[in-house]
């Protein structure tokens, strides 16, 4: 079984608040699956993918549920190595705005950086396995303000990306068939899909950008 993905936004001054050994616990607490009602007492819809048990969960954070990828980990992986992939054959102000975007959610320039092994800067205690850490992105709250400005100029160019999406990522294959082509070398089944799961972290950055919070994803 691959790996998931829990997103959560977090209050920061109530992250802090908490002793650095039970952030992660206190935070997984909240990824149990409760009953929730279609909306719940903010006024989230489910379909908007924001998940906040009525009366269980704490006013400080709320877990964003990919509508996109079942919860698993491995479709943001794909977009990322896409993304990779297509930079070089993107307008340079375009590639600069969508790795301020992508950069530390689903792609990193500096794939051998592994935040995780130095316990985050400190927010979080260091991995104890390195095969599985703890933590699979934070992104403070300045950082999000950032994210969420740098969506503001990219989700205009997102139809302008089927073009290097068609060249790095789409397979060549020419059976007519149904061959087991789609998502070929670990990328996003189709264009749809890899723009689809990009308007959801806009979502995700724009919300957590407005109420001044972090980002926070456990496996």
């Amino acid at each position: 079984m691959g790996r998931d993905l829990t997103v959560f936004m977090v209050d920061w001054g109530q992250l802090g608040a908490l002793p650095v050994e039970n952030r992660i616990g206190r935070l997984d607490d909240m990824a149990w699956p409760w009953e929730l009602d279609d909306v719940d007492d903010d006024g989230y819809e489910r379909a908007h993918g924001w998940l906040r048990p009525p009366g269980r969960a704490p006013a400080w954070c709320a877990e964003y549920n990919f509508l996109t990828t079942t919860g698993a980990h491995l479709p943001h992986v794909r977009a990322g190595a896409a993304w990779a992939d297509m930079r070089p054959l993107v307008d340079a102000s375009v590639r600069e705005v969508g790795d301020s975007f992508l950069g530390g959610l689903i792609w990193n320039a500096d794939q051998v950086d592994d935040p995780a092994a130095s316990g985050w800067g400190g927010v979080f205690p260091p991995a104890t396995d390195r095969g599985h850490p703890n933590v699979l992105l934070v992104c403070l709250p300045e950082a999000v303000a950032g994210k969420a400005r740098a969506w503001e100029r990219v989700e205009p160019c997102l139809e302008g990306l089927r073009g290097p999406f068609a060249v790095e990522c789409e397979c060549e294959c020419e059976c007519e068939c149904e061959c087991e082509c789609e998502g070929w070398a670990g990328r996003p089944d189709t264009f749809e899909g890899f723009v689809a799961l990009l308007r959801e972290w806009g979502g995700v950055v724009t919300e957590a950008a407005r109420r001044g919070w972090g980002l926070v994803g456990l496996p």
